[in-house]
């Protein structure tokens, strides 16, 4: 048995103790002793090993199972560019908090700077994006060399999953490993003596959980407040009733949230429903989606209190949310005796919110983006998951979805890119065990096209990917630069239209694709049938006219309310166009 392959189940063996229960890997030659390891382990039932092609797609499928388990989730690639190709992962999970390790197996290093091939410097390749940076010292034979492996592993793991510091985070790994790099021994899954683990079974390093606790908010002043809970935002032991919520749809308060909050709060900052205008905003997790929700707490009329995003042992993580500079306090939600309500505002938001969002979804326009995320959520079991890709997807459901608290919904907000979409929701998916679902823009879908090769042998979960295909990027219809001025130049580096035909696409990866025609058809389509499988639904939606439509929704919303704003361009009547109510195209 070579010192690499000793030195690679050690590491596994860890992991398995440490609590991990998924891998993912990449072929390579210079991880074949990890890659060994991981489907020796896998064999015997102790992790679920999932190889992918792609470094890419694999990075964003271990995003997806840590988001979804809430476990570390390792992803072992080979040398060289295969580490680089994580990076966009390894975002992702830095600002999403997401417990990523990154195992990179790796020369040894005096072959660094020599020009051996497939050899680059790749030790702290990501910077200050990984939560630590950590290289295994080279495999040798000698008592107790098999300690300080275990050891390390155990420190990879507690920084990922913030167990002894409450800031879990992507961990990079690195492996050096020396040939040669298997023997002939891959029959025998065992270990010398000289390099168990622990006797019970057990991590060779037990970290206590860090929880630091901060001090109460003072919420005692009975003024209108209103609650926006952004991505990330941990579930409250308990909120007042009569207080209004503005959640976003991963956040766990989007169920009880307000179906119209950003119109709502649009409509209080241009004056069109000033009454609306609440005095205090409490802030839970990070506001990712609505412009209006970024005025308000920019808006010093408003006293900003923010609650610090809490990691899954409860204890609060470092740092706060507060973009524009104006949070007045930070702490603790109270318990709900300890705040003080305005109950007759809340009745105001409520009774708002039940009539803007009635006329906007009774102008609700068929064949559209929103009236597809609408009947996607609507139409979805309960219990099941929900992933919604980045730009106009997630933001259809947020102004759109009437809210369910039956639903799991998640989505990649860390950095809120469209990459690895279809991997990022194939990973929840296994993560989450019961029948889920993706809605994704085709863009975004075409982006992570390398998600559908998924090997015959590899694991499957029931997923299926609606796809909204208006053949192009509708979301940039709604900003600044969708206006008629920059029309010239709009489809052909915004728009982007690529008139893929996914049908075929699907076809060449063996996935199954239908192409429902009407509301009954996409119902159908959706129905969970206890089949493991990938299953792309394709949904045909009209982006010409995305940014009238988005013009028309507001207007229905201030008319709702029996008044207009007067545009801010020019002084006349009616309500400003541009970019009012989504945020960013991310």
């Amino acid at each position: 048995m070579t010192p690499s392959t000793v030195q690679a189940r050690v590491v596994v063996d860890e992991w398995v103790r440490g609590g991990v229960r998924d891998v993912v890997a990449c072929p390579g030659s210079r991880n074949a002793p990890l890659l060994l390891a991981v489907h020796a382990a896998d064999a015997a039932g102790r992790v679920r090993l999932h190889m992918r092609i792609d470094e890419r797609s694999a990075g964003f499928l271990a995003v997806g199972l840590a988001v979804a388990s809430g476990r570390p989730v390792p992803v072992v690639v080979t040398s060289g560019t295969a580490v680089a190709n994580l990076h966009p992962a390894v975002l992702e999970a830095s600002h999403a908090g997401v417990p990523l390790v990154v195992v990179s197996a790796d020369r040894p290093l005096e072959l660094v700077g020599t020009g051996a091939n497939q050899t680059v410097d790749q030790a702290g390749l990501f910077g200050s994006a990984v939560r630590a940076s950590v290289v295994l010292p080279l495999a040798e034979e000698r008592a107790r060399a098999a300690d300080g492996w275990r050891a390390a592993i155990c420190r990879v793991l507690d920084r990922a999953a913030g167990t002894g510091t409450a800031d879990p985070g992507p961990v990079q790994l690195d492996v050096p490993l020396r040939e040669p790099l298997v023997g002939e021994d891959t029959e025998d899954p065992g270990l010398p003596a000289w390099a168990a683990g622990r006797p019970d079974g057990g991590p060779w390093t037990r970290v206590a959980a860090h929880t630091p606790r901060v001090g109460a908010l003072d919420l005692t002043a009975a003024v209108p407040t209103v609650v926006v809970a952004g991505h990330g935002a941990a579930a409250p032991d308990g909120l007042p009733t009569g207080v209004p919520v503005v959640a976003e749809p991963t956040s766990p308060l989007w169920g009880r949230g307000l179906r119209a909050g950003a119109r709502l709060l649009d409509a209080a900052l241009t004056g069109a429903a000033a009454e609306l205008l609440p005095e205090r905003v409490v802030v839970l997790g990070r506001p990712t989606l609505h412009r209006p929700v970024s005025r308000l707490l920019a808006d010093p009329r408003v006293e900003v209190v923010v609650v610090p995003s809490t990691s899954a042992g409860g204890a609060a993580r470092p740092g706060w949310t507060d973009v524009a500079g104006t949070a007045a306090q930070v702490g603790a939600l109270p318990p709900p005796p300890a705040w003080g309500v305005d109950e007759a505002y809340g009745a105001r938001m409520a009774a708002a919110d039940a009539h803007v969002a009635d006329a906007v979804a009774t102008a609700a326009q068929d064949g559209t983006g929103p009236a597809l995320a609408a009947a996607v959520v609507a139409a979805l079991p309960p219990g099941a998951l929900l992933v919604v890709g980045s730009s106009s997807p997630v933001r259809d459901v947020a102004l759109a979805a009437r809210p369910r608290a039956d639903l799991t919904v998640v989505s990649a907000r860390g950095v809120s890119g469209i990459d690895g979409a279809v991997s990022f929701a194939t990973g929840a998916a296994l993560a989450h065990g019961a029948p889920a679902y993706a809605l994704l823009g085709d863009v975004t879908f075409l982006h992570d096209a390398g998600g559908l090769a998924v090997g015959v042998q590899e694991p499957r979960p029931e997923l299926v990917v609606v796809v909204a295909n208006d053949d192009g990027g509708s979301v940039f219809a709604t900003l600044e630069q969708g206006a008629p001025a920059h029309a010239a130049a709009f489809e052909r580096v915004f728009a982007t239209p690529h008139g893929t035909d996914l049908a075929a696409l699907c076809r060449a990866h063996h996935v199954e694709h239908t192409a429902p025609a009407g509301a009954g058809e996409l119902t159908a389509a959706l129905a969970p049938t206890g089949r493991p499988g990938l299953r792309v639904v394709e949904v045909v939606v009209d982006r010409a006219d995305r940014r009238g439509l988005a013009d028309r929704q507001r207007a229905t919303a201030l008319d709702a309310l029996g008044r207009r704003p007067r545009r801010e361009s020019d002084g006349t009547d009616g309500p400003t166009p541009i970019g009012s109510i989504v945020g960013d195209g991310g």
